[in-house]
This record gives structure tokens, C-alpha cells and sequence, in this order.
């Protein structure tokens, strides 16, 4: 129980603190999220167009429109400009809560890797940090990139390196902690 306990509050921590600096100091997201000119004027008239906080594409299909209009509306939009918007009424960015939900969801991830890389009794350095890093992989397959198949973003090849480095420095620290004798 206290490799599992010590092993995911610290892989957590380095999970964390790599997230905190790719986001911060070194800045690798900057693209993912460009300054659109007339800013105050886009959100002035998105205000007007939506009566909800949510994800909206523009254009898209009518979620009650038939076969045939679906169809339609698809080979319209070929080659045409498109976007996804995510869209807030208001701006709430509590930091302390945001940073305190971002450790806990690393720690509770890398305490569940450790659970599952302790059922294996045969285990070295090399195959914790290789499982360890598949994981991360596994996890950036499943969301973003999938995401990122449909709804290209220029954020696909810099969160791929970012999940090969926090998931590689919680392997290491894992390799290590999890095959101690």
C-alpha cells in the first residue's frame, strides 16, 4: 500500500509540475489558443447568437434533418471556412480551484497506473517506465488525438511531446519507486 500511496502522490506532483510548466513558464500551448483580431466585436455578436455556455460548430447539420439533407448540407460545406467554438456568457477562472482539480485528477490517474503496474510481480525498470509511457500514449490516442482526427487543431504534435514528457518523468520516478526491493 505505500508504494501505491507514495508512488501516485509523487508521480502525480511530477505529472503536475510538468503540466504547470509546459502551461506557464515554457509556454508550448501558445499556439493552441491564438488572439483573434476584433476580439470585442466577435464576442459581442457570439453573444447575441447563443443563449448557452457549449461547443458549437458552425456550420452543421440539423440534428433533425434527414438522410438526403444531411447530405446536402454536408457536400455544401466542402472546401468552405468552418469553426468550433466554445462558448462561456461569463469568464470564471478560479485558479485555486483550477490548480487543486488539476493535481487531484494526476494523482487519482497515476495512482490508477501504479495499481494497475503493481498486479505485475515480474516487473523491472524498463518495462515500468515503457507501460507507464504506453499509458500516457493510450490516453492522448483516445482523446485529443481522436478529437484532433476530426476537428484538426495546431495543438496535435506539441500535446503528443507533452504527454511523452510528463508520462516519461512519471516513468522514470515509477521504474524506480515501484521496483524497489
Amino acid at each position: 500500500m505505500k508504494k501505491l500511496v507514495i508512488g501516485a502522490l509523487v508521480g502525480g506532483i511530477l505529472v503536475f509540475l510538468w503540466h504547470t510548466l509546459s502551461w506557464t513558464v515554457l509556454q508550448l500551448h501558445g499556439k493552441d489558443f491564438q488572439k483573434a483580431p476584433n476580439e470585442e466585436a466577435i464576442i459581442q455578436f457570439l453573444s447575441g447568437q447563443f443563449s448557452s455556455d457549449g461547443q458549437y460548430m458552425v456550420p452543421t447539420v440539423d440534428p433533425n434533418a434527414s438522410a438526403e439533407e444531411r447530405e446536402k448540407v454536408s457536400a455544401a460545406m466542402m472546401g468552405k471556412p468552418w469553426a468550433t467554438i466554445n462558448y462561456h456568457k461569463s469568464y470564471n477562472a478560479n485558479m485555486g480551484t483550477n490548480i487543486a482539480r488539476g493535481l487531484l485528477v494526476d494523482i487519482i490517474a497515476v495512482f490508477f497506473v501504479c495499481w494497475i503496474l503493481l498486479k505485475n510481480t515480474q516487473s523491472t525498470f524498463s518495462s515500468t517506465f515503457l507501460s507507464t509511457l504506453l499509458i500516457g500514449v493510450v490516453g492522448y490516442l483516445f482523446i485529443p488525438y481522436s478529437t484532433y482526427i476530426w476537428f484538426p487543431a495546431p495543438g496535435a504534435t506539441i500535446n503528443f511531446i507533452y504527454v511523452l514528457i510528463s508520462w516519461g518523468l512519471c516513468g522514470i520516478w515509477l521504474g524506480w519507486w515501484l521496483n524497489r526491493k
